[in-house]
């Protein structure tokens, strides 16, 4: 039979040894061929082959039904093969795996009568599956709980620090898991790891609300990787903290790229207690969305890249003036032209010139190293097109700080 494992490219690998530091995985020599230290490796030092080998069936029983399935696969990967429609979209199949790294849990069944993630789980010899998680708590990877100077896309431009007064604004924590793949994840060593114990809602929720009485602000963000990948998580998530955080001055902030939101989807952030939102758009055509996010399969980044322009087109026209909104926008003349700046900077005035839109300068990380930052020169000529295209309100990211609107 055919199956996939990761190779390790010898010539590329460096000895970093993130893909067994921080990767969940049960060995090189027991490769599930779950692909999360491919996506992972900064290096590309890691692919996935294709080999033909004779292994051992184990016996599963998924929802009440046996089954057997060749050992050294992913629970993902049986519950396929056991029939069950696998997507990576939210709610287009019966098992919904976004990140497909161990880090969102979008994916998770009961395993044993434990939430496991689906995705990087191996099967083993008398498995117990179940695919109905109703009765659990959701859990999730979620790290880096610490305050924060200078905020997210969906920080209002007037709290942020101006010159040399430094100060925190708002406490942060970041989701792990991603359902992009961007070569310049700033982020990436948290996005791709998976070896985190898990947290419910309400235990990041306290968290949160211990930090940010410990830091004196007002402000709670999340960001990631991608928060919104495990719905179910982040709503009761900003519901525990809204219950742990009843005053009136508390500010519950969501970064996100936006991909996976849909108009329910928004309207339940906003009554779980969502109070700001900053989302990006990667791109205006469909080469720069999948340019700038590396996700290469086109029909699934055609649908991104759609959902990431609806869900921004109904948050300005059901919530402006009742939750705070900022724009991300990357700028990198390798993965995009003035000429598209101009373009998304008009197709956003026309629905609301006077959004916050934050121009960001995106540089050499992760997988793309050698990418050289923008000057500060051209990111003010990016905040110009920005302005001429009727956006009046700007902030400019550049290697000397923020340049305000």
């Amino acid at each position: 039979m055919k199956f996939q494992v990761s190779c390790r490219l010898e010539h590329k690998c460096v000895g970093c040894n993130f893909c067994t530091l921080f990767i969940n995985c049960p060995s090189e020599e027991n490769c599930t061929g779950c692909g999360a230290c491919v996506e992972a490796c900064p290096y590309s030092a890691k692919v996935l082959q294709t080999v033909i080998e004779q292994r051992r069936l184990v016996k599963l029983t998924i929802n009440g039904r046996t089954f057997q399935v060749p050992e050294r696969m992913t629970v993902l990967r049986a519950l396929e093969l056991a029939g069950f429609k696998i997507s990576s979209l939210p709610g287009e199949g019966e098992i919904s795996a976004p990140c497909r790294t161990g880090g969102c849990w979008g994916c998770a069944v009961v395993v044993d009568g434990q939430l496991r993630p689906s995705c990087i789980t191996p099967v083993r010899e008398g498995m117990v599956i179940d695919t109905d998680t109703a009765a659990f708590t959701p859990q999730r990877l979620v790290s880096g709980f610490e305050g924060h100077p200078v905020g997210g896309v969906g920080t209002p431009h007037w709290l942020k620090p101006k010159g040399y007064d430094f100060r925190y604004i708002e406490v942060v924590c970041f989701a792990h898991g991603c359902i992009l793949r961007c070569p310049t994840c700033q982020n990436w060593h948290i996005t791709y790891s998976s070896v985190e114990e898990p947290l419910t809602p309400e235990q990041a929720a306290r968290f949160m609300t211990r930090i940010r009485r410990e830091y004196g602000v007002d402000r709670m963000a999340i960001s990631g990787g991608e928060p919104t990948l495990n719905k179910r998580w982040l709503l009761n998530y900003l519901r525990q903290l809204r219950e742990l955080n009843p005053d009136e001055k508390a500010r519950l902030h969501v970064d996100t790229n936006g991909v996976v939101l849909t108009r329910d989807y928004i309207d339940e952030l906003v009554e779980s207690g969502m109070t700001d939102i900053g989302i990006d758009v990667k791109g205006l055509e469909l080469s720069t969305f999948i340019h700038i996010t590396g996700v290469n399969e086109e029909a699934l980044a055609q649908k991104l890249l759609l959902n990431e322009w609806s869900a921004l087109k109904y948050l300005l026209d059901h919530y402006w003036g009742k939750v705070f909104i900022g724009v991300g926008i990357p700028y990198n003349p390798e993965f995009i032209s003035l000429d598209e700046i101009r373009r998304i900077g008009e197709r956003i005035a026309s629905w609301e010139p006077e959004v916050q839109v934050c121009a960001l300068d995106y540089r050499g990380e992760f997988r793309a190293r050698t990418l050289r930052r923008p000057t500060f020169h051209q990111m003010l000529e990016v905040k110009r097109t920005l302005e001429e295209a009727g956006l009046k309100c700007v902030i400019c990211q550049t290697e000397r700080g923020h340049i305000g609107p």
